[in-house]
Formats: structure tokens, C-alpha cells, sequence
């Protein structure tokens, strides 16, 4: 996901036939098509990196189509990795639109979401269209896989 939101509040909630309990134990309850839906509104937003600090596994893995283009590798492991990897696409582009469609579920622990950019590489000056479709993995209540498919034109 290049694809941010708040960290959930502390604040107590009531819960069904329950006491009073966090808002963040929400998260954990969540099936993959609940992740889904709230990662699109907040991709929608440009609020890619909250979804990642909100959603995200600390051992996700991210996996690209092809090693990026300056080099390094496809695959990613770990949340410090992944906020690595989103401090450096938001350095290095500027983002003109966005459009954020999904998600679309696939069994209890999958779903899938396209993301279309109008894009300027900063570094290149080169505009682009840059069109994705990326599929979530989530287990216990956390997306712990990411994997993205696009044509690098060759």
C-alpha cells in the first residue's frame, strides 16, 4: 500500500452484552473485509501511512512486482521496513490524484484493492499514470502480507 490515520484512542466504548473496553481492541476483531473497507476510506484520504501504523502486522511483509528501479529488493520484512519504504515513495513522488477502488474480499483472509496514480518522480521530473492492484493477507486481525502487481512496462 503506498499507501495514513490516527492511532486509535484509548477511550472506553461500550461493547455488545459487554462491559466497557478500548477502542483499539476493535482492530483485533476486525476480519479482512472490515480491514479492507477502512483502508480504502483512509487511502481515499491519502492517509497511507495511518493504515499502516493502524493495520499493519509488526512482521508484515511487503512484496513488490519487480525490484525497484535504483535498485534494492522486492521483498520487505518488518513494519520498520514498510514505514521505510512509505517515508521513501512520499519523499521521491508527488502524488497530482489519486484513485482508490475496493476492496474486494477473497475468503476470510484476503482482499484485494486498485490503486491508480497521477504521479511526478521527483528526482526525474518524469510524470506517470502508475495503475496497481494490491492483495492483503490479515491474520489475527492484522494485515501481515502485501503484495502488489503491476506492469513495469517491459
Amino acid at each position: 500500500m503506498r499507501p495514513l490515520l490516527e492511532p486509535p484512542s484509548c477511550e472506553m466504548t461500550p461493547r455488545r452484552g459487554a462491559g466497557l473496553r478500548h477502542e483499539k481492541d476493535d482492530e483485533e476483531d476486525m476480519n479482512a473485509h472490515e480491514i479492507g473497507k477502512k483502508l480504502v476510506a483512509l487511502c481515499k484520504e491519502g492517509k497511507n501511512r495511518e493504515c499502516i501504523d493502524a493495520f499493519y502486522s509488526d512482521d508484515i511483509e511487503s512484496v513488490e512486482a519487480a525490484p525497484p528501479p535504483a535498485g534494492g529488493e522486492r521483498v520487505k520484512k518488518g513494519i520498520q521496513a514498510i514505514r521505510g519504504k512509505d517515508e521513501w515513495w512520499t519523499t521521491n513522488h508527488e502524488v497530482h490524484e489519486a484513485k482508490v477502488e475496493g476492496p474486494w474480499p477473497h475468503g476470510d483472509d484476503k482482499f484485494a484493492v486498485r490503486f491508480t496514480y497521477d504521479i511526478t518522480n521527483k528526482p526525474s521530473g518524469m510524470r506517470m499514470t502508475m495503475d496497481e492492484i494490491a492483495v492483503y493477507t490479515v491474520n489475527g486481525g492484522k494485515i501481515v502480507k502485501e503484495e502488489f502487481f503491476y506492469d513495469m512496462g517491459g
